[in-house]
């Protein structure tokens, strides 16, 4: 890719080649972001490279839901104010993004990582479906052990609800139907979004006012 370039510094070429691996970057990008870097000053390319140390060593994934985190619970798991009995479950941390920013949504999520997509080569057991049925399994576990207690039925209001807010393509329904039947005997109520987003359409690029509707409109999940 960069063969053909004749860089007058041995760290220029190897900065060049680390930026150009970034998706969508290509050479002359990478390039004019490298020499853009090498023009600031030396604070704010050591603040850059911190920052992207970090993200590499300090950022967690929430053991709850797998959300990004800071610390082991992300923060919207570790909100009381929010419905931990209704379960978003969406592709990728930038579907909670986009979902986030509608204001519409006070439920939880459990991000999947991932669709199942054959030609890809990814499977069921390449996302975090058995880490969702684990999930449930101890809620209901949760909910027995507060059936013996004073009180244990305010502890326990109303059922659990697993919204499948995954893309109307066919990699997405494909996988929605494996979470149905993974889930359909947990006795939990299984809902999708209303079909305001058109067959095909990732969550990511749906407008706040669309994605919102689809949430609050949501309907029974029908294999």
């Amino acid at each position: 890719m960069y063969s053909n370039e004749k860089y007058p510094s041995q760290i220029l070429r190897e900065a060049v080649e680390a930026i150009g691996s970034l998706p969508g970057v290509g050479a002359r990008s990478a390039l004019r972001l490298a020499l853009h870097l090498l023009g600031q000053p030396a604070e704010n390319v050591h603040h850059f490279t911190a920052a992207v140390n970090r993200l590499a060593d300090e950022v967690h994934y929430c053991r709850n839901c797998q959300m990004i985190a800071d610390a082991d619970i992300c923060s919207i798991c570790a909100d009381r104010t929010r419905d931990a009995r209704t379960i978003c479950v969406v592709e990728s941390v930038r579907d909670v993004m986009s979902i986030e920013a509608t204001g519409q949504y006070r439920g939880v999520y459990h991000v999947l990582g991932g669709i199942i997509s054959p030609i890809d080569g990814v499977g069921p057991s390449d996302i975090k479906v058995r880490e969702l049925v684990e999930r449930i399994d101890r809620m209901h576990a949760e909910d027995a052990a507060t059936e013996d207690l004073p009180g244990g039925s305010d502890l326990n209001p109303g059922g659990i609800e697993i919204i499948l807010a995954l893309s109307g393509d066919v990699e997405g329904e494909t996988t929605s139907l494996y979470i149905y039947r993974q889930i359909e005997h947990k006795g939990v109520k299984v809902s999708t979004l209303a079909r305001g987003l058109g067959f095909g359409d990732d969550l990511e690029y749906a407008d706040s006012l669309t994605l919102g509707r689809s949430l609050l409109a949501r309907q029974p999940f029908r294999p």
